[in-house]
């Protein structure tokens, strides 16, 4: 007889990332908080920084290589950091930090800031044609 039961996968790509986007913007609260020791928040914010930055140590167009930093320099920054933070700050952030990803995205703010920054480049470029 066949097993009519679905089978979870081993590895969920998508709640790893959600994990992993959800402990950056807590290490970068517990960074901020005054509990959490000198050390781990200067690690924090050095990876936090580079979890957000566009500039990686190996580019993204170099095939395979590209995106291995980001699969392993983040993570175990994270890690570390994580582990240098008293539990009970970082659970207090994680909290937060889910909190706030759950509050829906304002469109309208998008539009906004959209609409700025297409002003201010057609001014620049105007600026400079003229």
């Amino acid at each position: 007889m066949r097993d009519t039961m679905t089978r979870r996968p081993i590895w969920n790509a998508k709640q790893w990332a959600r994990t992993i986007k959800r402990d950056v913007h807590a290490v970068w609260l517990a960074a901020r908080d005054s509990r959490t020791p000198w050390i781990a928040r200067a690690l924090a914010l050095v990876v936090a920084a580079y979890a957000v930055s566009p500039i990686d140590l190996i580019p993204d167009f170099i095939p395979v290589l590209g995106y291995l930093d980001d699969l392993i320099i983040v993570p175990l920054g994270l890690l570390l950091v994580v582990r240098l933070i008293p539990p009970e700050v970082m659970e207090e952030h994680r909290e937060a930090a889910a909190k706030a990803s759950e509050r829906p995205v304002s469109r309208l703010a998008a539009g906004v800031v959209v609409t700025v920054w297409v002003a201010g480049i057609a001014l620049l470029i105007r600026s400079t044609v003229f």
